[in-house]
């Protein structure tokens, strides 16, 4: 694993906790930001593993 996978698995999971709380709150604002963090966790996420990928064909 390489520090870009973590780090968007982090960012993942703060997101869907910021997610769930702006359910619970009833904080639109709250969602949404939540939303997009866990995205850009994935898509960190994913660039981690493309280039975990492209390192093991070496």
């Amino acid at each position: 694993m390489n520090k870009d996978q973590i780090k968007g698995h982090v960012e993942e999971i703060k997101g869907t906790v910021k997610e769930v709380t702006g359910k619970i709150l009833d904080d639109k604002g709250m969602e949404i930001k939540g939303n997009i963090q866990k995205n850009a966790g994935k898509i960190q996420a994913g660039f981690g593993n493309l280039k975990e990928d492209m390192k093991q064909d070496q």
